[in-house]
């Protein structure tokens, strides 16, 4: 055992059981924003211990809504099906509108799972109803659409502007394509006629509530989220050429403003909100190399707004699988996690021993046990085992970056609802050396 993981084998918290979480679900307290990450968008494992702190949370501790990194029109079906009010049949159903890559982030067994046990919860407590809504602003086609079925449904004349505003889209299938086109001046931005149409819906809000009095809040509310979403998301792809800053802050700066939004939306902001997201989006960026290119993020910018009310939790992971692709738009695949490298943070904690354990990263000798700076290793949709240390690691100051740190030394691909011929066949043992 290296020197490192002695003193932090002295302050680690073993997990054998549910029990073992009971100190860490204490640490959490009576706050409002709890924002629970992810090593990789493919762990079992991660998505599994994050439903399940989630349930308490909603048990426990009255969480009413459960925000995630997926497209807002997306997860309103999902909403709808746990709510009671939509049409769907099962879990299955409510999830089919995540059709597109990556697929498997939500159309997979934990979350499958997730949503039935929220809709059985739901039915058993009409008077704590918890809410799925997603927060990311990729989806803008089918933003579009939601506003325009709003608004055919309370204001004619309304939904007729809508699509004269919104016409500007209609020549580009793909939004990359858009915002290269108006990026580089080959196409008119739509950005004025995005904007002025989430004007005209803030604008005549009162109106609109009268006109749909029935479904009022929570159907404008929606339509409001759409329309913000397009408008975000208009300047999102025309950032994406200008470089990888100015978009990815503009993508958390959206996902926080939904959490905010959610927030004031319910319970004059008393409501309860945990977060789903990458360990990249939820940690606070300050801590890691992220800030030093310019870049923000939601853990960030919700601990500068919302300061000690806020608690965020990461994970890590030594070697396993996990569900990725090998580029954009590929088929998924179960892959093997290559040994985590010399002088990061999963290193070392595979050295403790310990095969799962948590770190209260706000008790003073933690803080003084882990080390100040290491390499940490994120996993997205992508995973490229060749080139891993440029690919998927970052140094970061884990104890600044989260309140509490959850480490499952080995860890297993996560299950989609689709297994492609490639995750059915997966990855055979040991295709890279381990020592690298």
């Amino acid at each position: 055992m290296t020197r490192d993981a002695d003193k932090i084998a002295t302050v680690a918290r073993p997990i054998t059981g549910p029990a073992d979480y009971e100190p860490l679900r204490q640490n959490i307290g009576n706050r409002h924003l709890v924002l629970i990450g992810e090593a990789s968008h493919g762990t079992h494992e991660f998505y599994q211990v994050r439903a399940e702190l989630t349930k308490w949370l909603i048990e426990h501790k009255g969480f009413t809504s459960v925000a995630v990194e997926a497209d807002w029109p997306d997860a309103l079906r999902v909403h709808r099906y746990v709510q009671g009010t939509g049409n769907e049949p099962d879990a299955d159903e409510a999830l089919c509108d995540f059709k597109r890559f990556p697929q498997w982030m939500w159309r997979n067994t934990v979350v499958l799972e997730f949503v039935e046990w929220l809709r059985r919860w739901n039915t058993a407590n009409p008077n704590g109803r918890a809410g799925f809504y997603g927060m990311d602003l990729y989806g803008l086609h089918a933003s579009i659409a939601g506003v325009l079925k709003y608004l055919d449904g309370v204001d004619p004349a309304a939904a007729k502007r809508a699509r004269q505003r919104y016409g500007c889209f209609d020549h580009f299938a793909d939004p990359q394509v858009y915002g290269y086109a108006a990026g580089t001046g080959m196409a008119e931005p739509c950005e004025d006629a995005a904007v002025d149409q989430l004007m005209e819906l803030r604008g005549r809000a009162s109106e609109m509530l009268n006109r749909d009095r029935d479904r009022a809040q929570a159907e404008y509310f929606y339509a409001e989220q759409n329309a913000r979403l397009i408008a975000n998301a208009e300047r999102y792809y025309r950032s994406m050429f200008r470089g990888r800053a100015s978009s990815w802050n503009l993508r958390d700066e959206h996902m926080t403003g939904t959490i905010a939004s959610l927030l004031t939306h319910f319970d004059g902001g008393r409501t309860k909100i945990v977060v789903w997201a990458h360990n990249s989006h939820l940690g606070d960026a300050r801590a890691t190399e992220m800030s030093e290119r310019g870049e923000w993020n939601v853990g960030q910018l919700i601990r500068e707004k919302f300061g000690d009310d806020t608690f965020l939790i990461g994970f890590t992971t030594h070697h396993g699988t996990v569900t990725a692709a090998n580029d954009w738009d590929e088929p998924a695949e179960r892959k093997r996690v290559r040994a985590a490298l010399p002088d990061s943070y999963e290193e070392v904690f595979h050295d403790i021993g310990i095969p799962q354990f948590w770190l209260d990263l706000r008790d003073t000798a933690t803080v003084d046990a882990v080390p100040d700076r290491l390499l940490e290793r994120a996993i997205g949709v992508i995973y490229r085992p060749d080139t891993e240390r440029w690919s998927h690691y970052f140094h970061s100051r884990l104890t600044d970056q989260f309140d509490a740190v959850i480490h499952i030394d080995e860890t297993t691909a996560l299950d989609p609802l689709e297994r492609t011929p490639e995750w059915s066949t997966g990855e055979p043992a040991e295709t890279f050396p381990t020592g690298i």
